[in-house]
């Protein structure tokens, strides 16, 4: 930790009885830094993490100028910088295949001829096992031990694997199964607002932050710590060593005011929030949250919050620390002499946020009066179009013909061996999950009230709806239990499925058979409602069209109600037990109520008796056994673990960057395509090639496990990558699912077998999209699998940040229209791209896209913005990708 520090700005800071170095930044306004004072939170914890880290190369005395600058030029002038994060955070789905690189990685060092524990994170990493767990149980006491059972069952291997990871190497620690979701780990343990490290004798104390492999690791940001998501490629890298590059970003201003109304949550703010930012455009932008405003709002309120950053588009949605950052670490468990610290360092270095002191500078700013919002949803596809509850049942009914392409009402359909029928709009799943919502005590506590009100007034959920309760951490069950909530809701069919993300993944399992049945033979746009972030197309069930994101309470009432087409406002959602019509505003608690029970039911024992052994596992975590060294024992029968090809033949040297000659379209996409899109995460299609591969090998459909489960095998994952069901190519625009044709011969196959069809005739691929590819998941098989495919370049109206990334770190070329899209130039898919110049590029530079159609003699150029943003990231591109850059230093002995 050593810093050149060119400004002399290391300081001590006593708190009680201990002392602790720190990088003062109002000694660097002192020593020349002008402005620093002004700086918005977030920005002056970047500027600390370079002030620590100067060593006049990868930070210089240049990089501290420019961030002070900001205060003039508001992040208008482009300008990178070497963000170094104190710690990674992973989940199983993105952290299986990181492990499996990394493994990797330590068999070609030794290929290279050099020490395999060079392969080493030297940042501390914790992996929560948390995305595995399906819903394949539910509605019964039973169904959280059979979930486990078979969670076990499915990913033996990946466990196995990780436990090996576990043991092999340093600084890197697993969370079991069953503990809870990583974000809501990580704010109720993990995180601790300010870290510290031995430097010498010392004792360090700086900023935590963080990045993780999930894109909501920006939850955390609620609990004043800064940390986004990014692709497996970057985390590695960050983990061995490798600072981040990034450019000095806009900061966009939130200014909240007043407090929430009587009947709205967390949850309709968020929404709200999301809408909003999501029309001003803040891709690649922090956000933060300041004003008067915050001070109605809970440590929760605010993890609501910033866990939707992706959803609004910014990197992150950044909350400087106060007094109830204080007292949120207090109330769950942590250290009281950290928590002094905190308090202590915070206001030592300028991020304190104190009521009625002078507001930051910001590149721009919006506002919101709490008191404006009202109780949403959002979806049928998005989490950015938010609807009002009262307008939501209308506007599904309205958008039946556009959305979906219904003419009118469909005629219901019988359901096999069941006393009902099912019909468009209803609901068929009703899940309590993900990390946004269970991450926050008065919605559970709302959702909670809702039933046992309901419950006590004779309400059943209607028999159609597959109901469940995943919360993000166990201590969620102590206080349910404790208020006397959790037997309403298990009444109404929300039992404990597991502690992990569940539906939101794409784990919300299979419907009954009958119910699952009668929605293909009707081809139904059946309904889910979820307390989540994701509502992606095809991302829930394959069985639900119209997805929606609501608050714990809704998705209790939705159960309730049965059907989208009920407008909850107006209408009653049953009868009491005398006949009397029982409307959501009879049984809708009281923001009083909520707070009673939260003060009386949360306690900070909960926290402290749920983590004391976080580490120890369950029965199942314990008895799996672990064998392999310092390399791991690949298993070439395993369908879940492989040593991945990125590695194979490697030099010392990198070969030179090749131009792209006469490549073909492999496929063209329009607007908002997401990383599920790309790289579906939920099931397996029988039919599908990775569904193909697997019966190839004996593997039956019920054994199929998920695509996110499947993801340290590369053969499962690059045979998935574009499979997604509800994908459309424009190539073949009157098919869905991940099709193609193979040009010249016209023949119509998978975007995989059409994929290898090129690669065996020697033809590079270009893909083509419209605004926003990418959105989304911190997903890095959905740039591994277009890697593996032989795709060489994307070229897309617009990126979004991960993916934009992540591309360049696998050694795809992200190019950006400079003009218009693909539309004005009439592609068919049978065109030949060429694109020169690939040995001369620079960061941004515009290079030139030709085109020739053989069946009509067509010529075309346009010019494209080269979207390597900066010269580190050229780095990574000329070495065929970041971990073979990383790898190549290591092997040199030249690891930052």
């Amino acid at each position: 930790m050593a810093s050149n520090d060119s400004l002399n700005t290391r300081r001590d800071l006593k708190v009680g009885d201990k002392t602790y170095a720190y990088y003062s930044l109002p000694a660097a306004e002192e020593a020349g830094l002008s402005g620093v004072a002004r700086l918005p939170v977030s920005m002056k914890v970047l500027l600390e993490n370079l002030l620590r880290n100067e060593d006049g190369q990868s930070v210089t005395g240049e990089d501290l100028k420019a961030v002070a600058a900001w205060v003039e030029n508001r992040g208008s002038v482009e300008h990178e910088i070497s963000f170094r994060p104190a710690r990674v955070l992973m989940q199983d789905f993105t952290g299986v295949p990181a492990v499996v690189d990394l493994a990797a990685m330590r068999d070609a060092m030794t290929q290279l001829g050099g020490n395999p524990e060079l392969i080493n994170p030297l940042s501390p990493v914790d992996l929560v096992i948390d995305h595995s767990v399906m819903v394949d149980f539910f509605g019964t006491a039973k169904s959280f031990g059979e979930n486990v059972d078979r969670e076990y069952e499915r990913n033996l291997e990946r466990y196995r694997f990780l436990r090996w990871g576990s043991s092999a190497f340093n600084n890197f620690r697993v969370v079991p199964p069953g503990t809870g979701i990583c974000h809501q780990v990580n704010l109720e343990y993990l995180a601790q607002t300010v870290w510290t490290a031995k430097d010498g004798e010392a004792e360090v104390a700086y900023p935590d932050t963080v990045v993780g492999t999930d894109s909501h690791t920006t939850m955390i940001n609620g609990l004043s710590v800064l940390g986004w998501g990014v692709g497996g490629i970057e985390a590695e890298a960050a983990m061995l060593g490798q600072p981040i590059p990034m450019l000095i970003p806009e900061v966009i201003g939130f200014r909240l005011s007043g407090k929430l109304p009587e009947g709205a949550t967390a949850t309709d703010l968020v929404l709200t929030v999301t809408q909003q930012l999501r029309k001003r455009g803040v891709v690649a932008k922090f956000v933060e949250f300041y004003g008067p405003g915050l001070g109605s709002l809970t440590i929760e309120d605010q993890a609501t919050i910033a866990n939707m950053a992706p959803e609004y588009g910014a990197t992150c949605g950044f909350f400087p620390v106060s007094q109830a950052t204080i007292d949120y670490l207090s109330a769950t468990g942590r250290d009281p002499d950290r928590v002094a610290l905190v308090e202590a360092y915070a206001k030592a270095q300028g991020l304190w946020h104190e009521e009625g002191a002078a507001e930051p500078v910001f590149t721009d700013s919006l506002e919101l009066d709490l008191g404006a919002v009202l109780p949403s949803i959002a979806g049928p596809k998005r989490p950015q179009d938010r609807v009002l509850l009262s307008d939501a049942s209308a506007r599904f009914i309205e958008g039946l013909p556009s959305e979906f392409g219904r003419a009118g009402d469909q005629v219901r359909t019988p359901v096999a061996g069941e006393a009902f029928d099912l019909g468009d709009g209803d609901v068929v799943i009703a899940a309590i999950t993900s990390c946004t919502n269970t991450s926050n005590p008065s919605v559970l506590i709302a959702a909670g009230l809702v039933a046992k009100k309901a419950v006590e007034k004779g309400l059943k959920v209607k028999p159609w709806v597959k109901t469940s309760l995943a919360p993000g951490s166990q201590v969620v069950t102590d206080y349910l239990a404790k208020a006397g909530l959790q037997k309403p809701l298990d009444a109404l069919g929300f039992n404990l499925v597991g502690y992990g993300c569940t539906t939101c993944i794409g784990n919300s399992g299979p419907l009954p058979v009958p119910v699952s049945e009668a929605i293909q033979t009707g081809d139904l746009v059946a309904v889910s409602v979820l307390s989540g972030n994701r509502n992606f197309e095809g991302r829930v069930n394959p069985d639900t069209r119209a997805n929606y994101l609501a608050s714990p309470p809704l998705v209790v009432a939705y159960a309730l109600a049965g059907n989208m087409k009920i407008d909850l406002v107006n209408e009653p959602l049953g009868e009491d037990k005398k006949g009397q019509p029982v409307f959501l505003r009879d049984i809708w608690p009281t923001t009083e109520e909520i707070a009673v029970i939260q003060r009386k039911a949360v306690t900070n024992e909960m926290f402290a008796k749920r983590y004391g052994d976080v580490f120890k596992g369950d029965k199942h975590w314990q008895a799996i056994k672990v064998a392999g060294g310092k390399t791991y024992a690949w298993d070439m029968g395993s369908t879940y673990v492989q040593n991945p090809p990125y590695f194979e033949n490697m030099k010392m040297t990198p070969e030179p960057v090749t131009d792209i000659v006469e490549a073909r379209v492999l496929a063209i996409f329009g607007d908002s395509i997401t990383t599920d899109h790309i790289s579906p995460a939920g099931s397996i299609k029988a039919s599908s090639p990775a569904g193909n591969f697997l019966h190839e090998r004996q593997v039956p459909t019920s054994e199929f496990n998920s695509y996110g489960a499947r993801r340290g095998n590369h053969e499962v994952m690059m045979r998935g990558t574009f499979a997604n069901i509800r994908i459309r190519n424009r190539v073949t625009p009157d098919l869905e699912g991940g099709v193609t044709k193979h040009f010249p011969s016209g023949d119509g196959m998978t975007i995989y077998d059409a994929a290898m069809r090129y690669q065996s005739e020697g033809r590079p691929l270009v893909v083509f999209a419209g605004k926003e590819y990418g959105t989304g998941s911190s997903r890095d098989w959905a740039a591994k699998g277009t890697k593996l495919l032989g795709v060489r370049a994307v070229i897309a109206e617009s990126f979004e940040r991960i993916h934009r990334s992540n591309l360049v770190g696998m050694g795809v070329l992200p190019l950006q229209f400079k003009v218009d899209g693909w539309q004005k130039l009439g592609l068919t898919g049978e065109e030949i791209v060429t694109i020169r110049g690939l040995n001369e590029l620079s960061p941004r530079r515009t290079l030139t896209v030709e085109l020739y159609r053989a069946s009509d003699g067509r010529i075309a150029r346009f010019p494209v913005i080269c979207r390597i943003d900066t010269p580190t990231e050229l780095d990574y591109f000329k070495a065929g990708g970041v971990l073979n850059y990383v790898l190549r230093n290591l092997a040199r002995g030249e690891a930052a």
